[in-house]
């Protein structure tokens, strides 16, 4: 892509992340962070133990500067932290941790994953969430303020007021 073009294409999605991160609906908001599949796709690295940029692009194929760009973008929204490390006799370079928001995405990746594995199947070798503890697999459900399952046909989007959401503690991972 000729430079003009890129440039172009890199205002026109900067215009559009700006405009989804001042959203009203969280979901568009999460879309401005979260904009392209290459940051789930690091993320889910993250999951793996990969910390490093070169472990990034050697596991997931990606361009440098579109490496660079997201990971820029998910430390400078909260999702990922820079720290440093450095290898024997080498400079000292960066790695990303997960922040707590990072560590948050877990059941949004975990729902894509089951979303893909019941709509995308393969009969390949998967990768499933799975309970440290027990080993058993694990699914993403709705779960009401008392612990209990709800069906995907008993839930529903509402819209709610921010001091509706406040004032019940339960409301607020919306």
């Amino acid at each position: 892509m000729p430079t003009q073009d890129y440039d172009r294409a890199m205002t026109v999605r900067s215009r559009a992340r700006t405009r989804a991160l001042e959203d009203t609906c969280a979901i568009a908001r999460s879309l401005g962070v979260l904009a392209d599949p290459w940051s789930f796709l690091i993320i889910r690295e993250t999951l793996f133990g990969r910390r490093t940029f070169a472990e990034f692009r050697d596991s997931l194929g990606i361009a440098t500067d579109v490496l660079t760009d997201r990971l820029g973008v998910l430390v400078e929204h909260g999702v990922l932290q820079k720290v440093p490390y450095r290898a024997p006799q080498q400079r000292t370079r960066w790695a990303y941790e997960p922040t707590p928001a990072g560590h948050d995405l877990n059941i949004v990746l975990a729902a894509l994953q089951q979303w893909g594995a019941a709509h995308l199947p393969r009969n390949e070798l998967t990768v499933v969430p799975t309970s440290a503890q027990s080993g058993h697999p694990l699914r993403v459900a709705f779960v009401d303020t008392e612990g209990r399952s709800v069906s995907q046909g008993d839930a529903q989007f509402s819209s709610t007021a921010r001091s509706d959401i406040e004032a019940d503690p339960d409301r607020r991972s919306s």
